[in-house]
């Protein structure tokens, strides 16, 4: 065994977020001689993400290598552990796409990234990409541990399960330990005093236990005091919010009508749902602050701000390294060096959660040391939860079913199933949306999901 090890990062060209990752990770001790191979298939991208993680090691003063591969397989050869972050088709076209289209049936979205039509569309796209890195890594790096970062999470985790089953992997995620935070917030109560324990489906998992560390050992409960709090309009707070035009009432809602806080935000969760997103119905958007067309206007202001990012970084001559909320570091440093940790990943479900069906991924809390990732069993959750998550279940489903068989009908079938899509649209409707979008992608989307659609044109 190295003394270091490798990490390829696939997906570089998402400076930020790389730059935290690999901020977080060569600020570990027993991690800070690291080789990072870069890769992305933008040059331009990778230059700068590469400039980054320089001035990283630079600013750190410490001996990890940096290197830049525009091919894939070269970047991987070798690798200990390979992060994927990457969203194949973009912004524009195919983010703007997942939105226009929809919208001329009459179907809106927040976000479109993980369910509905939009995360339908998103795991077509991306899921043969991610198989491509395991195949690379079956002959590369078989040993390796691939941290998946992709949107739509569980469609990807189950994939790449069901094709590649020996490839050591994880899903990871933000959102349990940002809610954390928010609702700490909005308690008045330090975080690092609160203990909780979280499961279900990735964006739809639930804070089963929240409780607060008392000064003498005990707990106390602390779900009284934010069914009280949203009841007297004091919660959610301005403070806690992660963006000022996406409240939080869409999951203080679901906590009064299902007794459990949901871990993702309200702008994600309104679209998983067949509840709050309805045609005439603005006073539902406007009662719960739901945000449509969230997503494509956060991918505006980030294209914005790269340019002037990278006006910075030519100026600038160091780097401000904060440690970021992210578990990649942890799970890379537990494996490396034994030290045990505690995340939350997604990871396929085998008898974990026991009311949820066999082989779909769920979320849940997972040691990780040298053995790798190992997930927690947690039995039966409350079925209220296990009802909602099931119908997302469904839908992912459909969705790597389509992509294991080749068979595009099952494409149709998983927009039918969709909550949100269901509850707006008319069997006639989802069916030529569907058409509409599997043309409207074009090249960005395998071949065999046009088979339908084209057989139905001649």
């Amino acid at each position: 065994m190295a003394q270091y090890p490798k990490i390829a990062f696939i997906g570089a060209g998402s400076t930020v977020f790389m730059k935290n990752l690999v901020g977080d990770i060569l600020q570990r001790e027993h991690l800070q001689g690291a080789q990072v191979a870069l890769m992305d298939i933008s040059e331009e991208r990778l230059g700068q993400s590469a400039q980054v993680a320089e001035k990283i090691v630079s600013t750190l003063g410490i001996d990890a290598k940096i290197t830049t591969h525009m091919n894939q397989r070269e970047a991987l050869k070798g690798a200990d552990f390979v992060i994927v972050a990457f969203q194949i088709g973009g912004y524009d076209p195919c983010t703007i796409t997942d939105f226009e289209v929809p919208k001329e049936f009459g179907l809106r979205q927040t976000i479109a990234d993980t369910l509905g039509i939009g995360g339908i569309m998103r795991g077509l796209r991306t899921v043969p990409h991610l198989w491509s890195v395991c195949e690379d890594m079956t002959d590369v790096c078989p040993d390796a541990t691939l941290l998946q970062y992709v949107n739509p999470m569980a469609i990807n985790i189950w994939s790449i399960a069901r094709k590649f089953p020996h490839i050591r992997q994880v899903g990871l995620c933000h959102s349990v330990q940002h809610t954390a935070e928010l609702l700490a917030c909005d308690l008045g109560i330090d975080v690092k005093n609160i203990r909780y324990r979280c499961a279900g489906i990735n964006h739809i998992a639930f804070f089963l236990q929240l409780e607060e560390i008392l000064p003498d050992g005990g707990y106390r409960d602390l779900y009284p005091a934010l069914q009280q709090g949203y009841a007297e309009g004091r919660f959610p707070t301005t403070a806690s919010q992660r963006q000022p035009r996406c409240p939080n009432k869409v999951r203080y809602e679901m906590l009064r009508r299902l007794g459990y806080f949901v871990t993702e935000s309200s702008e994600h969760f309104a679209e998983y749902v067949p509840w709050f997103i309805k045609e005439g119905r603005e006073d539902i958007l406007d009662t719960f602050g739901i945000p449509l067309d969230e997503y494509p206007a956060r991918c505006r202001t980030q294209i914005a701000a790269w340019e002037q990012d990278r006006a910075d970084l030519q100026a600038g001559e160091s780097i401000d390294i904060a440690k970021s909320e992210e578990y990649a570091s942890d799970i890379i440093h537990s494996i490396w060096t034994g030290q045990p940790s505690v995340i939350y990943g997604n990871v396929a479900n085998t008898g974990l959660i026991t009311n949820l069906p066999e082989g779909c991924v769920v979320e849940v809390p997972c040691l990780v040391d040298r053995n790798g990732v190992q997930p927690t069993h947690i039995g039966n959750i409350p079925p209220q939860l296990a009802a909602i998550m099931q119908s997302n279940v469904t839908v992912q489903g459909l969705v790597v079913e389509a992509l294991m068989t080749e068979n595009p009908e099952y494409i149709y079938h998983a927009a039918m199933m969709d909550p949100h899509t269901g509850a707006e649209l008319d069997l006639e409707q989802i069916w030529a949306m569907v058409d509409r979008l599997l043309a409207a992608h074009g090249p960005w989307l395998p071949d065999w999901t046009r088979q339908r659609s084209e057989a139905k044109v001649a």
